[in-house]
This record gives C-alpha cells, structure tokens and sequence, in this order.
C-alpha cells in the first residue's frame, strides 16, 4: 500500500520537478491509501490556487483511493507519534495513517525524512508556487 502526503499530491498535480516521482503511487489507484487530513489540505490549495471546480476534481481522483477517516486509534497513535518525532499535528495524522494501513509514506516534506516507511524526495522548488495548470 501507498500514502502520497499533501506535499506528494501538489508537486504531482501543479507538475513540479518531482511530480514523476509521485505518479507510479498517485497513478497506482488499487493500492493508494489517502487520509482525510490530505483531502482537506489538497482541497484547500487547489481551490486557492486554480477554484473550486478544479479543486472538487482532484478530490474525485483522490477519491478513487481508498479514504480513510481518523479514527480513535489513528488520533491516538498521531499525538504518541507528534511527541515522539515532534510532528506537527497533520504530519503526525498522515505518519498515522500509514502505519494504521500498513503503507509506504511517498513524500518530499522534510519532516517525514528520517522516519522509517518513508521514502522521501528532497524538494526541488523553492516554495509552491502555482502556475495555474494543474494535471488532468
């Protein structure tokens, strides 16, 4: 199983320079797992970015992963993980989420970099910064 982060999703979507790296566990739908907390922060940039049509498209091709909701466990198990990594509390949920589900965490947030599960890619960019094109 995969989990791409929020940071995974917009460097994919707005085809940043590591957008390939995220598309094999993006593209591979059977096997993508995405938390809730994701679907807000993605929704959220892309609506900001580009509008709500565009940002109600990208949750419908996050959505053909399966969702999964925090749950009791999953909240438990993120503020254990936040005090021991010092997390902020989304990271700490999606980390949660990966290793409720089993999954591989693909991400280039450096919070993530030397946690294990992890496969990470140094960020590229600078900062987001949207060009207003966004992949389809």
């Amino acid at each position: 199983m995969n989990l791409v982060d929020t940071s995974g999703w917009i460097e994919y979507l707005f085809a940043g320079p590591n957008a390939l790296f995220f598309s094999e566990p993006i593209e591979d739908t059977g096997r993508l797992v995405v938390p809730v907390i994701c679907l807000y922060e993605v929704f959220k940039k892309v609506n900001a970015a580009a509008d709500e049509a565009r940002a109600l498209q990208v949750v419908a091709q996050m959505k053909q992963g399966q969702v999964v909701d925090v749950t009791e466990d999953i909240a438990l198990k993120a503020a254990l993980i936040s005090l021991r990594h010092g997390l902020p509390m989304a990271d700490s949920l999606i980390f949660a989420t990966a290793k409720a589900r089993g999954a591989l965490l693909w991400t280039q947030d450096e919070h993530f970099k030397h946690l294990p599960g992890v496969r990470f890619r140094e960020c590229r960019t600078s900062a987001f910064k949207p060009s207003g094109r966004t992949r389809r």
